[in-house]
């Protein structure tokens, strides 16, 4: 009688009723089903961006209405969704450590639809980046941890408290107060120090997450977790690191190009996701030295790809500024440009008028 209250026995009570009691009973099922809900999700994603991208070229062309008035578009937005929607379902039944490197394949998936449907040209770097992806994924695979952990919000208060995840919380913080200083105070706008607050920003991300959706898949497999204030505290972090995380992220898209951008975010996120779930969910414990080594070389051998298949894109071309030619002004015979260079002190100022002035008298003299 004293053992009928815990968690063990009430498993198979609720298992002849509840349609996830094979998955429960069945770790490898739980994981397999994890890993196949995130490809699916990142191959959603990639197909969305391409149908946006798609949108917009057509759009252009017509020139007649905006991009957000195409149902096209439209539709590659709500299947955006729903591939993100599976990302966030399948840290509720994979580790975080795999799902977060498995985001290669939306690059490898988008890369071969540009390639297909998009007439986009395939280059050397694109096949040897997309293999290199394709093995480091499976590597990733085949070696990453192979029992998740059910999330209960006993489980993540107990885990919030831990001291090794109490040390890692204030380093991170230490180290994003120091970068938003540098970024903020000091104007230090390096690619690094942008991707960087954001992938401190993603490691809380990727605990938020899976709390919530490990909970939340607790509560639909009929043990119920939401009566408990950790997951509305869970949701809390999810929502607004999202939200810093989205804003750093077009900042960086502003000040940078997407083939810089894209690649260096998939490294730092993934590697601030795997930390997160080692320090945190305690995903490597117990795992063989073999298994790590072969995790971590398939994390790079998908860094590599991701990299190959993201570099020297067609970057997008700005406007040039327009110069006046003295040649094109009747009574000029000075042919050179006459504005000052955008860098110099004098740029657009009265001086820079008055020297271009200086300069079409002493030429005419």
């Amino acid at each position: 009688m004293a053992n009928s209250s815990s968690p063990h026995v009430s498993f198979p009570v609720t298992s002849s009723t509840s349609p996830y009691s094979d998955i429960r009973e069945n770790p490898l099922r739980t994981y397999l089903l994890g890993i196949i809900i995130s490809i699916c999700g990142n191959v959603l994603i990639s197909i969305s961006l391409n149908i946006q991208k798609y949108a917009h070229v057509r759009q252009s062309q017509r020139g007649s209405k905006p991009y957000y008035t195409s149902v096209l578009w439209w539709c590659g937005v709500v299947l955006m969704g729903v591939g993100e929607l599976g990302n966030f379902a399948a840290y509720g039944f994979a580790p975080a450590s795999l799902v977060a490197p498995l985001g290669c394949v939306s690059v490898i998936a988008s890369a071969v639809i540009s390639v297909v449907f998009l007439k986009e040209t395939v280059r050397a770097s694109d096949i040897v980046g997309g293999s290199l992806a394709v093995t480091g994924t499976y590597l990733l695979v085949t070696f990453a941890p192979h029992t998740s952990t059910h999330i209960t919000a006993q489980l993540v208060q107990y885990y919030a408290i831990s001291w090794h995840f109490l040390v890692y919380l204030f380093i991170e913080v230490v180290i994003f107060c120091v970068l938003l200083y540098l970024y903020k105070r000091r104007n230090v706008k390096h690619i690094v120090i942008v991707m960087l607050l954001v992938a401190l920003l993603a490691s809380l991300t990727v605990i938020s997450v899976k709390a919530v959706s490990g909970m939340i898949t607790e509560s639909v497999k009929g043990h119920l977790q939401l009566i408990y204030p950790i997951f509305y505290v869970m949701l809390v972090v999810m929502v607004a690191s999202c939200a810093f995380q989205i804003k750093f992220l077009n900042q960086a898209m502003k000040m940078f190009d997407a083939t810089e951008v894209v690649p260096i975010n998939f490294v730092f996120f993934t590697a601030s996701a795997i930390v997160a779930g080692i320090v945190f969910y305690q995903e490597f414990e117990g795992l063989a030295l073999l298994n790590i080594f072969m995790f971590l070389f398939g994390c790079l051998l998908s860094f590599l790809g991701v990299f190959l298949i993201a570099r020297n894109r067609p970057k997008i071309k700005h406007q040039e500024r327009t110069f006046i030619a003295m040649d094109k002004i009747p009574g000029r015979r000075h042919t050179d440009k006459v504005q000052p260079e955008a860098k110099t002190l004098t740029y657009g100022s009265l001086a820079a008028k008055l020297m271009c002035n200086r300069a079409g008298q002493t030429d005419d003299s």
